[in-house]
């Protein structure tokens, strides 16, 4: 019993107790429901935003409901709406209001909801009268970062995925620590972005992992002039993280003098921190700038880079260099005048454009904009970009007295990267805009053809295309694309040196690209590629000029300044060049673009064999991989296709050429005629259906030969 009693006094005392700890917490409620508007409501106890936020902030619907303090005895005004645009009601209806015109129009960012807010705390253009204007004007939203006023929802989405692409995910009445950085390493250099270092424009650290192989490609030319003369003064004229300009003063070191450059100041001040995190002295232009010190253990490190905060315009106007390298977002045509002004004779210019959608003929009339070309998607497309970006190249060295010698076109899927010489003179400028012509391309077999030469106007320009589609199909058959570049893209000395300097750095992603690049330059299979080339293999020639290769010493690299000598040079280069240089076919074909419908194809690699046995030039592109640039014609391009393909629905016939009249490939039509009559032997039963499909066959090739 008194066990008994003691349980019952303790049980007694537990509801004393909660029935006051109830009181207290509804007295302390009653004290707090007239200054809760004015506090803003705290968000949960939540630590990462401050306690005077808007009270449209909210984590759940019932915190928005404890605002309006729903009672179903009382009529309550809702707390984000003004009297005159909602009269106070009961706690039903305020409920549903408070759900369907505040809630579910919210914008929500990391478990918070922004509502809409219809009090007047926005600013209204004063030119609005009236109460119904003024409170339909006045809904907005309150952003829990930065407290702006946003009156479209959109517009408030837009504004937070502003906030999160610069890093700004606290609030501001709050300290904000700083946003955790990520040190990224390529090619054996450091560089410190941003989380959000991936989102193009919308960041003061932009940097892309994927624009590896075009760093890689740049660096290898960097390297290849590097060899020619030293030191050279090289621009990166726009820095971001800095990550190119630190790759070319840590592995090149005193052959180079870097100049890294960015309008922005947020990037400069990455930029540096970046050369301190390699042990690289830093130098400003600034007026106060002074050299800052190596941040290292001591070491001695005399690799000095410059860091330039200016438009990119203006400073390749004030100073001159050796290299240039132009990456914009978007199009590069509003520096190529500046680029050219002050570059030096025989120095390289190279640019990387990433608008894609202009150049593929995805936005063709943005292509006309920025480039004055007329273009259409082709199979070439790839090819058709490289040589729009050349032509506006020729075209703004010429306005500055200057020629250009294409090194390197690279298309791929993110990029077009271009390489060039610059040449001074007129003379040399007048040379390369000549090779600036229009293409005729025909719409129905994909034929195309330069424009020929001349301003004479020609009764009749489709006589100009190799194809008969004009005659035998209806209507206008072929369109005139350009102004293009009609003159070679690559230069095989040059794209050598590359990849002995590819391999020398450990550059493993451009090395099977350079030798891709190396058997497109001289139209050859990858079987025949050599290390040296047909010539001399102590000598490359490029821009008319005979430059010695990494065989030869220091000391007998051209010096530029020495004009008559380099025309000495050009001159016998010139002469020699006329009469063993041959340039690359002009374009491609794909293969499955003018595959034969119910043939299989041969393999590529085979392919290329038969046109390369039949005395065409030949071989694959980088453009694309299923494409095969060729000297042949169109027409002969389709018979070598036909000629070696086989039917889809035959069942024992083995790969092999098919038996045309007057065509004799004994030697390799024996293999598979003894393996065609192995299985003959093992189905001795289908001679009938053999003789079925060899009938069929001919029938077809006859079909598609009159076609």
């Amino acid at each position: 019993d008194g066990v008994v009693a003691s349980e019952k006094a303790k049980s007694n005392n537990l509801d004393v107790k909660i029935s006051k700890s109830e009181l207290e917490t509804e007295e302390k409620g009653t004290e707090e429901e007239p200054t809760r508007e004015s506090d803003s409501n705290i968000l949960d106890g939540s630590s990462d935003y401050p306690r005077d936020k808007h009270i449209s902030v909210q984590r759940h619907l019932a915190d928005l409901e404890k605002l309006a303090d729903l009672r179903e005895d009382k009529k309550k005004p809702c707390p984000l709406c003004p009297e005159e645009k909602f009269r106070a009601c009961y706690g039903h209806k305020l409920r549903r209001h408070l759900q369907n015109l505040h809630w579910k129009v919210s914008v929500e960012f990391r478990g918070y909801r922004m509502c809409i807010c219809h009090l007047p705390c926005r600013p209204v253009k004063p030119n609005l009268v009236g109460d119904q204007t003024l409170s339909k004007m006045g809904a907005h939203y309150h952003c829990i970062i930065c407290s702006a006023t946003i009156a479209r929802r959109t517009d408030m989405i837009g504004h937070i995925n502003r906030h999160v692409n610069k890093g700004e995910t606290e609030s501001r009445f709050i300290t904000v620590r700083a946003p955790t950085s990520e040190v990224i390493k390529e090619s054996a250099t450091d560089v410190q972005v941003l989380p959000n270092h991936s989102t193009p424009q919308k960041t003061d650290s932009y940097f892309n992992p994927r624009m590896k192989l075009n760093r890689q490609l740049i660096f290898c030319a960097l390297a290849v002039l590097a060899e020619e003369r030293k030191p050279i003064e090289c621009l990166d004229a726009f820095g971001a993280t800095g990550i190119m300009g630190l790759q070319w003063a840590k592995h090149l070191r005193s052959s180079v003098k870097v100049t890294i450059n960015d309008c922005n100041e947020k990037s400069v001040t990455i930029i540096k921190e970046n050369c301190h995190l390699n042990k690289m002295k830093v130098k400003l232009n600034f007026k106060e700038g002074e050299n800052d010190g190596t941040v290292g253990d001591g070491e001695e490190n005399t690799d000095t880079i410059e860091v330039t905060k200016m438009d990119a315009n203006v400073i390749m106007h004030l100073r001159s260099f050796d290299f240039i390298h132009l990456d914009p977002f978007g199009t590069s045509v509003n520096y190529l005048d500046s680029a050219f002004r002050n570059v030096r004779n025989l120095g390289i210019v190279s640019l990387t454009s990433t608008d894609i959608s202009s150049l593929y003929a995805k936005a063709q009339h943005v292509a006309l904009r920025h480039y004055g070309c007329n273009i259409v998607r082709t199979e070439y497309y790839r090819e058709l970009a490289a040589r729009i970006v050349i032509a506006a190249v020729t075209r703004a060295a010429a306005r500055c007295n200057k020629g250009i010698e294409v090194l390197l076109a690279v298309a791929l899927e993110h990029f077009v990267l271009v390489v060039v010489r610059v040449l001074r003179g007129p003379s040399t400028a007048d040379n390369s805009a000549k090779k600036i012509r229009y293409l005729i391309h025909c719409q129905w077999c994909e034929e195309r053809i330069f424009q020929k030469e001349g301003n004479m106007v020609e009764e009749n320009p489709y006589q100009q295309l190799p194809c008969d589609c004009h005659g035998s199909m209806p209507g206008r058959t072929a369109v005139l694309l350009g102004p293009l570049w009609s003159g070679s893209l690559f230069n095989t000395g040059f794209l050598r040196r590359m990849l002995l300097a590819a391999v020398q750095y450990g550059l493993d992603e451009a090395q099977p690209l350079l030798k891709t690049l190396v058997c497109e330059a001289e139209c050859t299979t990858l079987k025949h590629f050599s290390t040296h080339g047909p010539g001399d293999e102590n000598k490359q020639e490029e821009c008319g000029v005979y430059i010695k290769t990494s065989n030869t010493s220091a000391e007998s690299y051209m010096v530029p300044g020495k004009r008559k000598g380099e025309e000495v040079m050009r001159s016998v280069a010139k002469r020699q060049k006329a009469e063993h240089s041959a340039e690359h076919p002009a374009f491609y074909y794909n293969v499955h673009r003018h595959s034969i419908r119910g043939m299989n194809m041969p393999k590529l690699n085979k392919f290329l064999n038969y046109l390369s046995e039949a005395g065409y030039r030949v071989s694959r592109t980088h453009f694309d991989p299923m494409g095969v640039r060729t000297n042949a014609p169109l027409a002969q391009f389709k018979t070598v296709l036909m000629k070696y393909s086989t039917p889809t629905y035959t069942v024992g016939q083995a790969e092999g050429p098919v038996h045309l009249p007057g065509n004799d490939h004994g030697a390799e039509e024996a293999p598979a005629a003894a393996d065609a009559k192995e299985e003959d032997a093992e189905c001795p039963g289908d001679d009938k259906s053999g003789g079925t499909a060899a009938v069929s066959t001919e029938s077809h090739l006859a079909h598609c030969a009159a076609d």
